[in-house]
């Protein structure tokens, strides 16, 4: 599973990240993490609003700090 973290690289994406990687944690999941910082890529996924959260190549939030439990329901 490939996880990607659309934004700036703010105390937001941190957080995000931070909490996606206790989800797959908890979900007992391998998965690799990616940072995208890069404004034109985070723009060609939709996002008009950082964070963003990618999960293999499907936007599955943006523009919100998603908790523990909501990125769990999105993994699976």
């Amino acid at each position: 599973m490939n996880i990607k973290i659309l934004g700036s690289g703010c105390k937001n994406c941190k957080t995000l990240e931070s909490n996606a990687r206790e989800a797959a944690e908890q979900l007992g999941l391998t998965a690799t993490f990616e940072k995208v910082e890069d404004f034109k890529t985070i723009a060609s996924y939709g996002v008009l609003k950082t964070p963003g959260l990618v999960v293999d190549e499907k936007l599955v939030a943006s523009g919100k700090v998603l908790n523990v439990d909501e990125i769990k329901s999105k993994l699976k």
